[in-house]
């Protein structure tokens, strides 16, 4: 019988811990220090994977701030995300006629039967501009993390 070494984050990892992410000028994004701590499964999408890279080789206790340059955490902002949607083609998706506006996040079907979202930036007579970069792309973040426990 084997003993599993858990003394560190490692791929595959469940991981309970209390995190803050923020933007390079303090401004909170999400804060678990004031709430229940989390749990997460490292490898499945619940954090981006440049936030997980940093958590692996922490151990239990561990608490720190890691400071993330610039498009590090979510990639850098790409204007060719930047795009315009056909009002016609917000009316086929049932999306004409909701009370939409400028920074609201709207999701839409992908062909694939996923779902995609996009930040709304202006509504024109026959179109609407459309950002579906993640809305930190391109930002300098702060991520402070508090190891609780590892499974």
């Amino acid at each position: 019988m084997s003993i599993i070494d858990i003394s560190e984050v490692k791929p595959g990892s469940h991981v309970t811990l209390h995190y803050r992410l923020a933007l390079a000028d303090g401004t909170e994004i999400i804060n678990t220090f004031t709430e229940k701590p989390a749990t997460l499964l490292l490898g499945v999408g619940q954090l981006a994977p440049p936030l997980e890279d940093i958590l692996l080789g922490l151990k239990v206790g561990h608490h720190s701030t890691f400071q993330l340059a610039a498009g590090q955490a979510f990639g850098p902002r790409n204007p060719e995300l930047l795009q315009r949607v056909s009002l016609a083609t917000l009316r086929e998706n049932s999306m004409i006629g909701e009370n939409f506006a400028p920074g609201d996040l709207i999701e839409f079907n992908a062909p694939d039967g996923g779902r995609y979202a996009g930040v709304l930036k202006e509504v024109g007579e026959t179109s609407a501009l459309f950002d579906f970069n993640h809305p930190l792309a391109g930002q300098a973040l702060a991520f402070e993390v508090k190891i609780i426990g590892i499974l």
